[in-house]
C-alpha cells in the first residue's frame, strides 16, 4: 500500500479515475495493490476489513468486483482466483507515489499464462509464510519482484549491443563470464556455462537498515529430475505447495525432495 496514494482508512472514500467515481476503504486498496502486486491470488488467501477471509457474495470483494476493478477466475471447482481488471490497474498507476523510482513496485493486470495459473496462485501464500518470518526478525519489506520481472530485466542485458543496429541478428553475445558476472551483481545463481536460474518470487527488504533480498521457489509435483534438482541446488527458499505436502522447505524436507528428484 505504500507504493500508492489511495484510501487506508476504514471509511470508504470517492476517487475519480478515468472518468469513473468509485469509493475505496484501506482494507479494498490493500487487496488491490496485494492482487497488482502478485498478478493472481487465491479468494481465501485476502481479508476484508474485519481480517476475515473475502466472501465474493457481499463486501470488499463484492464491492471491488461490481466496480470493475477486480474480476475472478475459476482455478477448480473449489477455488477462485482474483486478478485486478485493466482499470484496476490504470487506477493503481494513476495514484503512484514511486512514478520515477527504480524500485517501483510493478503491478499487473489479468492471467498471463492460464497453465501456469494454478502454479502462480501459490506465490502469495508462500510470501505470507516468509514475510512473517522475516517479520519477526525486524525486517521492513519494500516490495517484490516475480520472475517475469527479473528475466525481464535480463533479456535487456543480453540484448544490450544489439539496441539500434541495423545489423543485428537477434541473437545476444555476451559470453559466460559477463552472464555470470550479470548473476553475480543480481545475486541469481548461475553455472559455468551461464546458465542464470530465476526464483518464482524476490522480497526486497531491509534489517537494521541494511538491504537483502530473499529468493522463493515454489515446488510442485511438476518440478522432476535435473529441474527439480536444479532448483533444489540453488539456495532458494523452497516452499512445497499444498499439492506437495506443504510448508516451506530450504532442504528441511528430505522426503519431499526425494519424491520431487525422482
Amino acid at each position: 500500500m505504500e507504493h500508492v496514494n489511495l484510501p487506508r482508512g476504514l471509511e470508504r472514500e470517492h476517487i475519480h479515475y478515468h472518468g469513473h467515481d468509485y469509493t475505496l476503504r484501506g482494507s479494498e486498496t490493500r487487496t488491490l495493490t496485494t492482487v497488482g502486486a502478485f498478478r493472481a491470488v487465491p479468494a481465501h488467501d485476502l481479508r476484508d476489513r474485519f481480517d476475515q477471509p473475502l466472501d465474493p457474495r457481499h463486501g470488499d470483494f463484492w464491492h471491488l468486483r461490481d466496480s470493475g476493478l477486480v474480476k475472478t477466475v475459476r482455478l477448480d471447482r473449489d477455488h477462485t482466483v482474483v486478478t485486478l481488471t485493466k482499470e484496476g490497474r490504470g487506477l493503481l498507476e494513476s495514484r503512484r507515489l514511486d512514478q520515477d523510482s527504480r524500485d517501483r513496485q510493478a503491478f499487473y493486470d489479468d492471467v498471463q499464462k492460464p497453465r501456469e495459473l494454478k502454479h502462480d496462485a501459490e506465490l502469495y501464500r508462500a510470501y505470507i509464510e516468509e514475510a512473517e518470518r522475516l517479520r519477526d526478525e525486524g525486517a521492513n519489506i519494500h516490495r517484490i519482484v516475480l520472475e517475469n520481472d527479473l528475466k525481464s530485466e535480463y533479456q535487456e542485458f543480453l540484448q544490450e549491443r544489439n539496441r539500434d543496429r541495423d545489423d543485428s541478428d537477434g541473437r545476444p553475445d555476451r559470453d559466460p563470464l559477463e552472464i555470470q558476472e550479470w548473476a553475480r551483481e543480481h545475486e541469481l545463481p548461475c553455472d559455468d556455462q551461464g546458465h542464470v536460474q530465476f526464483p518464482d518470487v524476490r522480497i526486497e527488504y531491509d534489517i537494521d537498515g541494511r538491504d537483502r533480498t530473499l529468493d522463493v521457489e515454489v515446488m510442485t509435483p511438476h518440478y522432476r529430475g535435473a529441474h527439480a534438482a536444479a532448483k533444489s541446488g540453488s539456495g532458494f527458499r523452497l516452499y512445497f505447495s499444498a499439492r506437495t505436502g506443504g510448508g516451506r522447505g530450504g532442504g528441511r524436507t528430505p522426503s519431499v525432495i526425494e519424491e520431487l528428484l525422482r
